[in-house]
């Protein structure tokens, strides 16, 4: 639960022990609180002051100036958490922890026209079987309380804005649920009432009307020999809802992955705290939790770009391989071909030799037709016939890796 101080009584503690001392007992730094102090202009012992003190040397306390004009007269020490941080969210929550020390929990504060509108939106409500009003319309803070409750809320509802603001937020509306938004992040929330349930007890009135249907049933059972009333049976609730006046305040779900302990998002009345005196230590709530969320978004962020640049890095190999087996392959073609042009001129060549010398005119045609053949084949293979040949088929040049489609798998 958060502590409030007056000036003199924050000064008088900070020069009652060591800082270090007094920032375990707040769970915070001791830089965090030296700032709390400088924010508040409040005067601490120098360095070596307290050993000076304690080998009986003389010291001075340095006496506490006047307020500055407009400064609040109350200092907020929020509750401390003892949980496994992340080191960005323990520097937001000491950071928070900094800000909520110009709050006032206690203290009245300017309405808010979206918590006016919430309110008198729940005082026109009629309460539903559970006997709560519900309110979840686009631009209103979303709530479910008991009409008993809604005073207590239209206090609660300004302090917690008030608080929010204090930490970089503001409540807005729209389409959807009131929620608190920041340069950076929107935070939704809601406030919600616990509600008791017990196993419905029959009443007076009740009970006289089970009997007189039971007696009913027997009279008609006796005349007819068969059981007609049955469908005529008063019913009755199974259980009771007892709405308890404990109200709850609930940020968004926000997951912290890669372990570390998550965020505190609720915030309940209890037995020595209640709601109304809780609107520092929610403010705070906001700004880690919005921490969070940013540092989960930015590592989301960072892992797509990681999984980016792999992807990228396999595309390239596949490119690669794609165009290395284009372009072998089409070597392959161009030495096929010069291979067989090979074969084909050994052939003439010694038909050529064999010919008789008057040829068969089978032969004649076939040693004609093969040095045509020869000649188109060889017009193929020459400089410019290549380089027309790897434009058409996309070899060697910017287009080698045409027709590339990357894998799906990855």
């Amino acid at each position: 639960m958060a502590r409030v101080f007056t000036r003199e009584q924050f000064y008088e503690l900070v020069w009652s022990k060591p800082m270090t001392h007094l920032a375990k007992e707040f769970a915070i730094s001791d830089v965090a609180l030296h700032k709390i102090c400088r924010k508040h202009g409040i005067p601490n012992p120098p360095l070596g002051w307290w050993a000076k003190k304690a080998a009986g040397k003389k010291v001075t306390q340095i006496p506490l100036p006047e307020a500055k004009p407009g400064a609040p007269d109350r200092i907020t020490i929020t509750d401390g958490d003892f949980g496994r941080e992340s080191t960005n969210l323990a520097a937001a929550r000491e950071q928070a922890r900094i800000v909520a020390s110009e709050g006032d929990d206690n203290v009245a504060v300017p309405p808010h026209p979206i918590a006016d509108r919430t309110i008198a939106k729940l005082r026109k409500e009629k309460p539903s079987d559970i006997g709560l009003i519900a309110v979840s319309e686009g631009g209103l803070i979303k709530c479910e309380v008991a009409p008993r409750s809604v005073d207590r809320l239209a206090v609660i509802l300004p302090r917690i804005v008030q608080t929010a603001s204090l930490q970089g937020f503001q409540l807005v509306g729209g389409e959807g649920s009131a929620h608190f938004k920041s340069e950076t992040e929107v935070i939704g929330f809601s406030i919600s009432e616990l509600v008791k349930r017990e196993k419905h007890v029959l009443t007076d009135a009740e009970r006289a009307k089970e009997e007189a249907w039971q007696h009913k049933r027997d009279l008609v059972t006796r005349r007819n020999g068969w059981d007609s009333a049955f469908f005529d049976r008063p019913q009755f609730p199974e259980w009771d809802y007892h709405p308890t006046g404990q109200l709850s305040f609930e940020f968004e779900q926000v997951y912290v992955f890669g372990g570390g302990t998550a965020p505190r998002r609720s915030f309940r009345d209890a037995k020595i705290q209640r709601l109304e005196n809780m609107a520092s230590e929610i403010g705070v709530g906001l700004a880690v939790l919005a921490a969070a969320k940013t540092e989960q978004r930015l590592k989301r962020e960072a892992e797509e770009r990681r999984r980016d640049e792999e992807r990228r890095r396999r595309e390239l190999v596949e490119r690669a391989k794609h165009i290395e087996d284009r372009r072998i392959a089409g070597l392959e073609a161009i030495l096929a071909e010069l291979d067989e042009l090979g074969r084909l001129r050994r052939l003439m060549a010694m038909l050529t030799t064999e010919v008789p010398t008057e040829p068969t005119p089978r032969l004649l045609e076939f040693l004609s037709w093969a040095r045509d053949h020869l000649a188109r084949r060889e017009a193929r293979l020459s400089a410019q016939a290549i380089e027309d040949r790897f434009a058409a088929e996309h070899l060697f040049g910017d287009d080698d890796d045409h027709a590339f489609t990357p894998s799906r798998w990855y």
